[in-house]
């Protein structure tokens, strides 16, 4: 599979913790689909392979390049804003991601300092279920 489009992109930054919980429930649904890890840094990335992505790759010009041919997006919230994740989004990998046609799950990080309103107090297990069963849902529409 390697050198593939992917069929979802996993961002995450920090230690990659949220991009693998993420990755490890789409593989219980769905354990077929591509599933290309990108990583802020080289750790999130290796943690996101770990956690059984199809490959990998790191930094703001993998993302940049990778965004463009997914099909689904997901991650933390922090990888819509510009300095998200503590710093490790840049702007343009914040900008690649809003712009990419690619259908986007995010998951709410208290982190970020975005509320939305209805989901506060929520574990990051419920939204992590949640954002599987969209991503089963766009799987679905998608025909994959």
């Amino acid at each position: 599979m390697k050198n593939a489009d992917p069929v979802i992109a996993v961002i995450d930054g920090h230690g990659g913790g949220i991009g693998r919980a993420l990755i490890e429930r789409i593989r219980c649904v769905c354990p077929d689909v591509y599933i290309r890890a990108l990583g802020t840094n080289s750790a999130a990335t290796s943690a996101m392979i770990k956690g059984g992505a199809s490959d990998g790759a790191t930094g703001e010009n993998a993302i940049l390049f990778n965004v463009a041919k997914a099909k689904i997006i997901a991650g933390p919230i922090g990888i819509l804003m510009a300095n998200g994740l503590l710093g490790e989004v840049t702007p343009l990998v914040a900008q690649a991601v809003g712009s990419s046609a690619a259908t986007k799950i995010l998951i709410p990080s208290q982190r970020c300092n975005i509320m939305f309103a209805g989901s506060i107090g929520q574990t990051m297990q419920f939204y992590l279920d949640s954002a599987v069963g969209l991503v089963g849902e766009e799987l679905k529409t998608l025909g994959l």
